[in-house]
């Protein structure tokens, strides 16, 4: 086991930690919750309650267990419609070949892009009264644009591959074009936007909440318990801390899980020298001699034709010969 695989697993270990925890509590928290009890004076630790009381006097502790469902629900009902509009959108305008359709899709997101997102859920809450399902529907229109561009900019480069074109050439069909293929060669893109958009809608619910849209001043919720407690903080900090750190698990644990999802993918193995080497379309080089044995020994030096030596040739080492010995000079005329 190699180090990059064990700490590619403890990172999967902590996110699923961290993440489980505040689900756990958000899924089976109110079942657990049991009967309210007498309410006590406000911001006080003891008198049976382990984790003290809030501002009204209730006990800290049943108002974890039952404020979890609220915000983890609405976050990913929010999530969950963001991206059921975002992906026929981001598709659409990637793989058409009509730039006026791209146009018609793409600049009035760029409009509802402009505007702050809060912003639009405040304006929308101060004419209307949504609840838990209403701000859903909010945060899910107003994260709806960003989620269109970003899975238009992941699908483009495939979209514009010879092996979309070959695809339509064959007779098949838009949905399978598009999901089939355009979808899931940015499904790693996509998966990594899906945990920054989860902590997106998070921070936007629980900032709504703490605002006082799609919640009651004084009901269980993790956000509107960080807000209605802040005042005791430094009397009963258990009150504000308990929420607020549940929250951050819960979006440091969705990015981390990604993160680990993403990361525990295969990898492309790097060629080594004899793959190098082996490949039929790279040339050999030139054989090197061997000196493992020691220098090379330089080759033998010709020698003497054999035969009888002729007799006008004088007696002497061809080797100390000295240049033009052993020519005749032809007699004159």
């Amino acid at each position: 086991m190699t180090p990059r695989t064990t700490g590619a697993r403890r990172r999967f270990t902590l996110a699923l930690l961290l993440l489980a925890v505040p689900l756990l509590l958000a899924l089976l928290g109110p079942l657990c919750a049991g009967e309210p009890g007498p309410r006590a004076a406000s911001f006080t630790t003891g008198g049976g309650h382990w984790a003290g009381t809030d501002f009204v006097g209730r006990d800290v502790w049943r108002q974890v267990l039952l404020g979890g469902r609220p915000v983890v629900l609405t976050a990913l009902a929010a999530t969950a419609l963001a991206y059921a509009a975002a992906l026929p959108l981001g598709l659409a305008g990637a793989l058409t070949h009509r730039r006026w359709l791209e146009e018609l899709l793409m600049r009035p997101l760029d409009v509802l892009l402009a505007v702050p997102s809060l912003l639009v859920v405040l304006l929308v809450a101060a004419v209307l009264t949504p609840g838990a399902g209403g701000l859903a529907l909010l945060v899910a229109l107003v994260s709806i644009p960003d989620a269109a561009r970003t899975v238009r900019a992941a699908v483009a480069e495939a979209a514009a591959s010879p092996a979309v074109e070959a695809l339509r050439m064959q007779g098949e069909t838009w949905w399978r074009v598009a999901v089939g293929y355009a979808g899931r060669s940015a499904l790693r893109t996509l998966a990594a936007d899906a945990g920054v958009r989860l902590t997106g809608v998070l921070y936007l619910v629980a900032t709504a909440a703490f605002l006082g849209v799609g919640a009651a001043p004084d009901a269980a919720d993790w956000a509107v318990m960080v807000d209605r407690n802040r005042t005791g903080m430094f009397v009963q900090p258990w009150a504000v801390a308990l929420p607020a750190v549940l929250i951050m698990a819960l979006t440091m644990g969705a990015n981390l899980l990604c993160d680990a999802a993403l990361g525990r993918g295969p990898r492309r193995r790097r060629p080594d020298r004899a793959d190098r080497t082996a490949r039929p379309d790279r040339p050999a080089g030139p054989l090197r001699p061997d000196h493992s044995s020691g220098p090379p020994h330089p080759a033998p030096r010709p020698g003497p034709l054999p035969g009888p030596r002729p007799d006008h040739l004088p007696a002497t080492d061809d080797a100390t010969a000295a240049p033009g010995a052993g020519r005749t000079e032809k007699s004159s005329p």
